[in-house]
């Protein structure tokens, strides 16, 4: 076998075998081809045969009903001899139950055996096996203990093959008394410390510190088997299910060699893997740098139990996989919550269940500030609580109980009475719930689990009571409640596809039930061989005749009935007839290594060219290869395989073939491939035959785009086929109706596709030809279908009634629909009619030969407080229709509207001394009444308010400081009110800042600080600038601005140049005059350091951190920005955070906070009312810590 997934069992030559999943379990499919044609299937059993064990003479049958079109053959046979006598095997079919059944009149010891049935059809072919148990009439003891000692020596065979001491329940040696189960050191090898005493309770060990004892013993033997194959282990995480369904453990493991084997056990019994989760098999291992993760999918109750990960031969993890039986009574729902409101999702199990998993979006969910996770006391109701939910909490939300789970989906609304950038408060509902009556539900389960219990109890106090006392051994055994002649099940079946039940009267002689084929490999790649026998059972490989071992590019592998020879790297050497051989049986099949035919790359450039030719010339194509023995040559076009005969000629010589087209037609234009294939597989080359030829008719019908008493224009389409070539030109000509002569009216451009006649006579019908032309010819034409007449006069019919879409007292807005008819001539546009109520005289607002395009219109010409009416008329070609029905009577004047306010400024600065001018725009019907407050409060009556048609202004002569202050305009109608607040500054140049000084504490940094200037305390927008010039550099320069602060620290500072400072305070209003600086420069503010009398250079800059300018309180209006800022000196630099009522908000999106050298800011764009409140700031480093705070007071 090359791979795993195609299998050479079952399979004709050349056919694959593709291994398929049957929803019967136990039934195994093999598929003969990649794709199956649609409406055909292959075979598969819809009712499988069953176990059976009967006594001797007795009448013996299997019956099985078996699907696929075509309809399958049924056959039977055994492992060990042949059913072709009939007079002890006999197979039936009945048509009307589509039954068939393979009878054993008077069965015989003998026939007991593994018997297969196979359903085959030219698509596949399905087989599963059964078991035939036959009970001798007359037990023989001794017979039975000498099959049961060659069953233990066999087993213990297998035994030796894994130093891991859990192995089968059939390899599993009697359990002597007082003797551990190998599973409870397995488990605690690899559990941590604190799931010890979890794992003695369950094996019932109390002697923990004989238990300890023993362990650490274990764990170093453990860890130098280990040591062997890996470097390092760690990160060993217990098995657990997932969100989606799977269960999944990992283990982080560094291999000494990356090629060592890796295996998987489930209850000592080694499982097939694949490398990814969602392949064939229900296993899978995956490798992810150093961490390897094993998962299993479609869970079921079976799955539980003892699953290790081998290297080679020894153990490196071991978990247990259990699996409570539980279920959903009832199972979450959909949630449907606004954002900012609490949802939550309830369930109810059959049995109480201390802790399910809870996934959101397929994270796991957690205990926490998010979420609360509830259980009941009964631990029957659980409950998730999403707390506070926002838009990104929408998704998927899963309850996981063992394997069992049930989902549902959060859906959140947004808040649309939310304002725009601004958080809702947090609701007090919540969404969500079962919609039952959970307590009423639970409260029933419980009570049903307790009868359940009570019952449990009751029948195992009756089968005490009723057990008899222990009678003496004897030569027969005795099953209660049977004859003596009947046989001892030792172990019942407990589900649909588990092994039959084991009678001890019966053997199993070991056979091949799968052996081997011959196959084709590819060099370089590797090979499979793969032997199955009916039971488990040792062999031996062969190539040639040699004995075959593990190593030098082959691995030999054995799980448990089935046996594994891999080639990893398949060369020269590796062919050969290959034969495994176990006791008296054995199986060959011979292994061919090769290659895929291959093409020289400047023959397949030269052959991938097109071939163009014309139409009736041959077309030829040749493609070279080397020659290869068994090499199959095919051509195809389109996809279609091309045989010799007609006008297709194929020549397959040696070292090339060539393909030959006689007499090219159009259709003959394809692609061409060519493919050559060998048992090793197939290639292919591609290229393309163009024919060329006159083009196909242009396509039709032909359009009529235009007809008037002058003109007529018609419209056509390309033609399918070009031939080849693209079209140059079409051809028209043109017949009048009534004659036979045909007129060449010119030609068109390929990129035209329609043509104007201006040469016709109204009321006269014509038909046209259409020709297209291309270099090879003209094709044939295309003809109208019926006659054109040029021109008509039909007038269309009357729109429909328009419509007042608004109205005002300057403009009336109208929308009408278009006629039901227009008598299949085109409406070019409309003409708009008014009339004045208590008149007579319909006016027309626009020509007819200026026609409204639009089917609406906006009537200004129009008096205030008139009332009018209106009606539309259709133009067309011939002219103007039938006039509409009028519309319904409107008044021209303003509808009412409730106050809105258009696009006005919320702050506006003022030069103190300037007149002050707030001018907003409004909207409204009726005029409203407009109010002005400062602050709230009545304005001043010097204050001048301005009120006009849709406007008010706010005027204030002199504006003085003081005028500074948050001024609202209200405008309320009887439709409504509306307000709006306008933040107005009156302020002035800021005034020069206080003297500065210069002093440098660390070496090529100066700190710069100065008195504040007088407009700091009156101007809280008020902040400093900092100018630097040098003697290197005579340009002034600004180093710093928008400080907040009196102090700054200048980098950079280099000993022998002088510096010079300016410091100017800034405003709204623009900049002071600076404030200089003395000059900084050699020898200058320097002081010596002394030691002892004696001047040293090591000065020592370190000192806890302090708090040169603190914060300032701040009172800042609801919606505005805020600057605080304080400066810190501190060596080494201190780590600054920041805290709003003793919470840190140093990653608080809503705050932009800076530290830049010392000076540390913090900057809200839009300050809220929960903004309000203390502010501190802690300065740390290793030598102590300062603090400062202020208060923050936000104004509505």
């Amino acid at each position: 076998m090359i791979r795993k997934s195609k299998a050479t069992d079952g399979t004709a030559a050349g056919q694959v075998g593709i291994k398929k999943k049957s929803k019967v379990p136990g039934v195994m499919i093999t598929q003969f081809i990649e794709t199956l044609p649609e409406g055909k299937s292959h075979p598969d059993f819809t009712r499988k045969p069953i176990a059976l064990t009967i006594q001797e003479g007795k009448f013996a049958f299997f019956k099985a009903i078996v699907i696929g079109d075509p309809t399958p053959t049924v056959t039977w046979s055994r492992n060990n001899g042949d059913v072709s006598d009939t007079s002890r095997y006999q197979s039936k079919y009945d048509s009307p139950s589509n039954e068939h059944t393979f009878e054993m009149p008077n069965v015989a010891p003998d026939q007991a055996d593994t018997y297969k049935c196979f359903a085959t059809n030219e698509y596949g072919q399905a087989m599963v096996t059964v078991v035939l148990n036959v009970i001798e009439v007359g037990f023989k003891k001794n017979k039975a203990q000498k099959q049961a000692a060659d069953a233990i020596e066999g087993d213990f065979k297998t035994v030796l093959k894994r130093k891991s001491k859990v192995h089968p329940k059939s390899e599993q040696p009697e359990k002597k008394e007082g003797e551990m189960d190998p599973k409870f050191w397995e488990l605690l090898l690899s559990a941590d410390k604190k799931d010890y005493e979890r794992i003695c309770a369950e094996f019932g060990v109390t002697d923990y510190r004989w238990m300890l004892k023993k362990l650490n013993e274990m764990k170093k033997e453990r860890e130098e088997e280990q040591a062997q194959f890996v470097k390092s282990l760690s990160n060993l995480r217990p098995i657990q299910v997932n969100a989606d369904g799977t269960a999944s453990f990992e283990i982080d493991m560094d291999l000494i060699e990356q090629s060592s084997s890796i295996f998987l056990y489930k209850d000592g019994e080694m499982i097939p893997y694949t490398k990814e989760l969602g392949d064939k098999l229900k296993h899978s291992l995956k490798k992810i740098g150093k961490k390897y993760i094993f998962s299993m999918r479609d869970l079921m109750p079976e799955d539980a139990g003892l699953y290790q990960l081998d290297v080679e031969d020894v153990n490196m993890f071991s978990t247990d996989f259990k699996i409570p039986m539980v279920d959903f009574l009832v199972k979450i729902q959909e949630v449907k919550a606004k954002e900012r409101e609490d949802a939550i999702f309830e369930c109810v199990l059959s049995n109480p269940f201390a802790k399910i998993l809870w996934f959101g979006k397929n994270v796991p969910l957690e205990q926490g500030d998010k979420y609360d996770i509830e259980v009941s006391e009964d631990k029957l109701i659980h409950r998730l609580l999403v707390k506070d939910c926002m838009v990104a909490d929408k998704g998927i939300y899963c309850a996981c109980a063992g394997i069992k789970s049930c989902s549902a989906w959060l859906v959140i609304e947004a808040d649309k009475d939310a304002q725009k950038g601004k958080k809702t408060a947090r609701k007090t509902t919540r969404a969500g719930g079962s919609g039952q009556d959970l307590q009423k539900i639970a409260k029933e389960q419980q009570a049903k689990l307790e009868k359940e219990k009570e019952e449990r109890k009751e029948q195992m106090k009756a089968s005490e009571e009723a057990a008899p006392p222990p009678a003496a051994p004897t030569d027969t055994p005795v099953v209660a409640g049977s004859a003596a002649s009947k046989p001892r099940v030792v172990n019942e079946p407990t589900m649909t596809g588990s092994h039959p039940p084991v009678v001890e009267a019966t053997t199993t002689e070991p056979g091949i039930t799968s052996g081997l084929s011959n196959i084709y490999a590819l060099r370089g790649k590797s090979a499979e061989l793969q032997v199955k026998m009916n039971i488990d059972s040792d062999g031996t490989w062969f190539k040639d005749g040699k004995q075959l071992n593990s190593g030098a590019g082959i691995t030999i592998t054995k799980d448990g009935n089935s046996h594994e020879l891999r080639i990893k790297s398949c060369s020269d050497d590796s062919s050969g007839i290959y034969q495994f051989t176990s006791g008296e049986h054995s199986t060959q099949g011979k292994v061919t290594v090769g290659d895929v035919p291959e093409f020289d790359p400047d023959d397949l450039h030269k052959f991938s060219k097109p071939v163009i030719v014309r139409a009736g010339q041959n077309a030829a194509f040749k493609m070279p290869f080397p020659p290869q023995e068994s090499l199959e040559v095919n051509w195809f076009k389109d996809g279609t395989e091309l045989k010799d005969g007609g006008g297709v000629k194929i020549v397959r010589e040696r070292n090339h073939s060539r393909l030959l087209f006689r007499d090219c037609l159009r259709i003959d234009t394809g692609e061409i491939k060519i493919q050559l294939k060998n048992p090793f597989g197939a290639i292919e080359a591609t290229s393309k035959l163009i024919v060329l030829d006159r083009p196909g008719p242009p396509e039709g019908p032909v359009k009529t785009v235009e007809t008037t008493s002058s003109i007529i224009e018609i419209k056509w389409n390309p033609p399918k086929d070009d031939g080849g070539s693209a079209v140059t030109n079409y051809i028209i000509e043109r017949q009048q109706t009534g004659q036979s002569l045909w007129t060449k009216l010119g030609d068109v451009s390929a990129d035209k596709t329609s043509f104007r006649d201006r040469n016709v006579t109204h009321g006269k019908k014509y038909n046209y030809r259409i020709y297209a032309e291309n270099p090879e010819g003209i094709s044939d034409a295309l003809e109208t279908a019926e006659s054109i007449m040029a021109g008509i006069m039909i007038l269309a019919g009357p729109p429909g009634a328009p419509k007042v879409v608004s109205a005002s007292k300057t403009c009336i807005n109208l929308t009408w629909t278009p006629p039901e008819d227009d008598k299949g001539v085109p409406i070019i546009g409309y003409q708009v009619e008014k009339q004045k109520k208590d008149t007579n005289q319909w006016i027309p607002l626009n020509a007819v030969n200026e026609p409204i395009e639009d089917i609406k219109y906006a009537v200004k010409d129009i008096t205030e407080g008139s009332e009018y009416e209106f009606r539309v008329t259709a133009i067309n070609e011939s002219g103007s229709g039938d006039p509409s029905p009028p519309s319904a009577m409107v008044c021209a004047k303003n509808p009412n509207m409730r106050p809105c306010f258009k696009d006005p400024e919320d702050f506006i600065v003022v030069r103190a001394g300037n007149s002050a001018r707030i001018k907003i725009c409004f909207e409204a019907e009726p005029p409203p009444q407009i109010t002005w407050l400062k602050d709230d409060e009545k304005i001043s009556a010097w204050i001048n308010i301005i009120n006009t048609e849709g406007t008010s202004q706010l005027v204030i002569p002199n504006s003085k400081r003081s005028d500074s202050a948050i001024y609202t305009i209200k405008a309320k109608n009887s439709v409504g009110e509306a307000s709006f607040d306008i933040d107005l500054r009156v302020t002035d140049e800021p005034k020069v800042p206080g003297p500065v000084e210069l002093e440098q504490t660390v070496h090529g940094k100066l700190v710069i600080s100065w008195a504040p200037s007088p407009d700091q305390e009156l101007d809280d927008r008020l902040y400093y600038m900092v100018s630097q010039r040098d003697s290197l550099n005579r340009v002034w320069k600004t180093i710093a601005d928008r400080l907040f602060t009196n102090t700054y620290t200048a980098s950079n500072i280099l000993p022998g140049t002088e510096y010079h400072f300016r410091i100017y305070a800034k405003n709204d209003m623009g900049l002071s005059d600076p404030s200089p600086s003395p000059t900084w420069g050699t020898n200058i503010n320097k002081v010596p350091v002394t030691s002892n009398g004696i001047i040293s250079t090591e000065v020592s800059f370190e000192r806890p951190p302090s708090i040169l300018v603190p914060l300032k309180v701040h009172t800042p209006p609801k919606g505005y920005q805020l600057f605080m800022t304080c400066a810190v000196r501190g060596y080494p630099t201190p780590t600054v955070s920041w805290y709003l009522n003793d919470t840190c908000i140093n990653s608080d999106n809503n705050y932009y906070i800076t530290n830049s050298f010392g000076v540390c800011s913090l900057y809200i764009l839009r300050v809220r009312p929960k903004d309000s409140g203390e502010y501190k700031v802690v300065a740390v480093n290793s030598f102590g810590k300062a603090e400062c705070s202020a208060k923050i007071f936000v104004r509505d």
